[in-house]
């Protein structure tokens, strides 16, 4: 599958810093209001200007440069006090909005070098790990992709292959779930703020083996499966069930809530080691949607908006597998007289399905499922290899000297997966042929590998043992 990339001519503004030029290039989507936050943002007045008469000056023409940008086309030559100097060029090389932040942060790294205290009010926040979020403010256009209607229909079944798809597909994918459940019609959603929204969403997962943009997508495509098999037609439920599904693990850094509780991560410390990733994500999701160009849910009353927060950080917060028993015993106590009119009941449901589809992959057909073993397993082996040179606690189950799929698969089949399936099946029959079965499947299938396994092992000791007899 092909992808391709929008292009546009970016914008430059030259500064002569102490007799050194500095540039800082803005793309043509970047709004006046964009350019002259993220200009007044860094001080860069503090160490051009040290007088508060030329420091104001400063201010007033850059609020006029950031306001005239546009308007003007780039087309701009501004001096003052022969310390500023702005000017524009078409035609350079394809840009981003993080080229220029990372131009702005080279000022200002320069100017803390030379003893100016910089006093940034970056509305971003931080990640434990030095990362800067930054949900993107003139996100580029992907190309729209007209589905076929084979894949149409593929995506609503769990043997939707998600490994052919390239992330722009992904997002088209995406987009289309969200018009084809009617949820831009329901909620008045702009579509262009739709599109916004998916690329911040996918600009802020990042590349690991496994906490991935296409873990995202998995999640939220099987999230849209059930939604359909199990003809669930509220769409504010819907609605909280995607969104939860696409935002469940943004900004994930790799490192499960074990190992940031153990490090005392900054995550850690700041959510009191309460679910510190979950709350991570949540409060990410809802960074994004507080910027008003990616907010989807901009024309929703003040009222519905609350619930609907509450809604998805329920259940973002539910993908904590520390709490699995927790909630699927609640489910198992009301299943049996199961009330879609009591909003408990509805709660407790709309939790047990995202934990479904979080941990959905080996639903899905062997060729699809098994590489997400491996990508799981090489996350788990990043993370015990870190603990060990930390000299932290490592889980078996995480110790690349120790586990092996079979074994990594067997028990979480079993006693995680197909119960709490199953427990989904009392609800809704349907699933038991298309989604409880291949589970079944699967665990018989790493048994049989774990036979395998343990022929040749045993094999080898005896080998090894006969080996030795004759040495003697």
């Amino acid at each position: 599958m092909g992808s391709s990339s929008s292009s546009y001519a970016p914008k430059t503004i030259y500064m002569d810093v102490d007799g050194k030029v500095q540039r800082v290039i803005f793309s043509r989507h970047c709004s006046p209001c964009d350019i002259k936050e993220l200009l007044l943002t860094y001080p860069i007045n503090n160490f051009l200007f040290p007088s508060k008469e030329k420091e104001d000056m400063f201010q007033n023409v850059l609020s006029q440069v950031a306001e005239q940008f546009i308007c003007i086309c780039f087309k701009v030559n501004w001096s003052v006090s022969d310390s500023l100097r702005a000017n524009a060029l078409e035609g350079l090389k394809v840009v981003e909005i993080e080229k220029c932040k990372n131009d702005l942060k080279k000022l200002r790294d320069e100017m803390t070098s030379r003893g100016v205290r910089v006093n940034c009010n970056c509305k971003y926040n931080f990640t434990d790990d030095g990362k800067k979020l930054s949900p993107r403010r003139d996100v580029p256009s992907y190309p729209k992709y007209t589905l076929s209607q084979e894949t149409i229909e593929a995506l609503k079944k769990p043997t939707f292959d998600v490994w052919h798809w390239e992330h722009n597909e992904m997002l088209s994918c995406l987009e289309y779930m969200y018009h084809d459940l009617g949820l831009v019609k329901e909620f008045n959603i702009n579509p262009i703020t739709l599109k916004r929204w998916l690329l911040a969403i996918q600009e802020n997962y990042r590349d690991n083996p496994f906490h991935n943009f296409r873990h995202c997508f998995c999640v939220s495509q099987m999230m849209y499966g059930m939604i359909h098999l199990c003809n669930l037609q509220v769409r504010s439920y819907m609605c909280i069930l995607m969104t939860a599904a696409a935002c469940h693990d943004l900004d994930h850094p790799g490192y499960n809530n074990t190992y940031q509780i153990n490090a005392r991560t900054e995550l850690a410390v700041r959510y009191n080691d309460i679910s510190p990733l979950e709350n991570h994500h949540c409060a990410v999701a809802f960074q994004i949607l507080s910027m008003p160009e990616c907010n989807i849910f901009a024309n929703m009353e003040p009222d519905s908006f609350k619930q609907l927060r509450q809604a998805i950080i329920t259940l973002i917060l539910a993908t904590d597998m520390a709490r699995h028993g927790e909630i699927l015993d609640s489910f198992k106590q009301k299943v049996d007289s199961f009330d879609f009119t009591n909003e408990e009941h509805v709660k407790c449901l709309k939790m047990v399905l995202i934990k479904c589809c979080d941990i959905s992959n080996e639903v899905r057909p062997t060729e699809v499922a098994e590489p997400w073993v491996d990508c799981l397993l090489e996350e788990y082996f990043i993370q015990s290899d870190r603990e060990k040179s930390e000299g932290l606690p490592v889980a078996p189950f995480m110790d690349r000297d120790k586990v092996t799929k079979p074994t990594a698969q067997i028990g979480f089949i079993k006693f995680v997966l197909i119960p709490m399936f199953e427990t989904v099946m009392t609800l809704f029959p349907q699933i038991e042929e298309i989604m409880v079965q291949p589970l079944r499947d699967s665990r018989d299938h790493y048994e049989e590998l774990k036979q395998i396994d343990d022929a040749m092992s045993e094999k080898k000791t005896t080998e090894s043992m006969s080996l030795g007899g004759k040495k003697k």
